[in-house]
Order: structure tokens, then sequence, then C-alpha cells
């Protein structure tokens, strides 16, 4: 009888020691906030430990390429999705998730004139002669990409190519407006949204960039089943009520 509770003792304290399955995401950091909840969400209905490394897109795709132990990437962009796949990382169960909208942000607590971006009035008479406008890194960040684009639309990037205030991801970028470093910034619909220290002043229009499509895939292939259930979750309406409360849509193109 000792023998045998010598044993069970040895096995419960086993398998008390014993650690979560683990997930790691690295995603874009315009996912911080609704992925966040998301995470919570699910580890209190499952018994996983979901790991998240938030990123610009292309910061994180070059992790993976350099051998990070990501199981899941979720890009704000599909060109960096789809330069990890050129770099010989094979993606499982690929699919476009989400959307998300360019807009133009000031700091919150003054008085600010309403404006549509490509409604007649131009960006650059909003700014004072020594401020710069804050949006990420164009050469690499997806918000930045996209914001170029939306410039180049509106026929004002040369002008305001050397007034840009360059940050490595777009929550570097909204965080440059919150402390009223720069009096304008180009971020996402969604940050817009999360943040207090922001007011909003218009929309780009959709068909000033290119859409602002969310990608999700599996990596580091085989993916594990806890890391395939995950990928499963975040595709349902649990998720996606998460995702929607902030200001994400659903993706037209919900799938490759």
């Amino acid at each position: 009888m000792i023998l045998a509770l010598l044993s069970f003792a040895s096995l419960a304290q086993a398998n008390s020691g014993m650690e979560k399955p683990r997930v790691r995401i690295f995603a874009a950091a315009s996912l911080t906030d609704a992925l966040n909840e998301a995470i919570a969400r699910y580890e209190s209905q499952n018994d996983v430990n979901i790991v998240p490394v938030y990123a610009s897109s292309s910061t994180a795709a070059r992790q993976i390429v350099s051998g990070a132990p990501a199981n899941l990437f979720f890009s704000a962009n599909v060109q960096w999705m789809e330069w990890l796949e050129g770099q010989g990382v094979e993606l499982g169960s690929r699919v476009n998730l989400l959307q998300n909208h360019l807009a133009l942000v000031a700091p919150s607590g003054r008085e600010h004139p309403s404006f549509i971006p490509g409604n007649g009035e131009t960006l650059i008479s909003l700014l004072g002669d020594q401020e710069r406008l804050s949006v990420g890194d164009p050469d690499h960040v997806p918000a930045g990409i996209y914001a170029k684009q939306a410039l180049q639309f509106l026929g004002e990037w040369e002008t305001l190519q050397p007034r840009l205030a360059r940050a490595d991801n777009v929550r570097a970028a909204l965080a440059l407006v919150e402390r009223g470093e720069t009096p304008l910034g180009i971020v996402y619909q969604t940050d817009a949204k999360a943040s207090e220290k922001v007011d909003p002043l218009g929309l780009f229009p959709d068909d000033s960039h290119d859409p602002i499509l969310y990608p999700l895939a599996l990596v580091n292939l085989p993916a594990s089943e806890p890391a395939q259930e995950f990928h499963q979750w975040l595709q349902g309406d649990e998720a996606l009520s998460i995702f929607s409360a902030v200001g994400f849509s659903t993706a037209d193109d919900a799938s490759r």
C-alpha cells in the first residue's frame, strides 16, 4: 500500500509539472489589442498556452525565415505572406481572414477641421513648416506601404515624402501622434479606434490603395494539433466577433 501511495504521489507530481501545449503566433502589431483579447478567451476555454509575438509584418516574416519557432503567421499584408512562401517556408491552411482601412489621425484634445482625404483639400496644408506626418516606414511596413499608395493616388507623395516621420511599425507611428510629436499620422482604422489619445479625421478612399487584407497561415509544418485547433478557432464566429468589435471586417475573399 505504501509503495502504491508513493507511486501515485510521484505520478501526480509529474502530471502537475507538465507544461501546457504552447502555440506561438507571430502577428502584425495592428492586431495587438484584438488578438490579445482573442487569446485570453481561447485560453480560458482550452488547456493551451498561446504566445503572441507582435511586430511589423515584415519583421515577423524575416524572423520566421531566420528560424524563429513560430506556429502561425498573421500578417497585415498579403505580399509579406507571399514573400515568406517565396523564401521556402511551407504554409498550411492559408486564409485571408480580416480587412482594415486607412485613417488620418491627429492628437486628441485639440480642435481639428473635418477632413476627408481626396476631397479637395491637401494634407500638406494641414502641416506647419517644420511639422511632419507620422507613418509606418513605407520601405517595409505594410501600413506605410498602403499610405504611400494612397498619397501617390492623391498626388501628394512627392510633396510629403521629405516630411515623413517613419516608424518601425504602425503602433509606433500611432505613438508619435499620441505623444504630440507629430500633428498628423496615417494608421489603420482599428488603431485609431483603439486609442483614446488620437482623433480620426477621415478615412482614405479604399480605391486609393491595395486592399488591406490580413492573411493567416500555419508555418513550420507539420503543424501541431493545438496550432491547428487555434488556427481553426480564429476563423470562427466567436473570434471574428472580437475582431469586429475593434473595427476589423471579415475579408471579402475569406479563402485563398
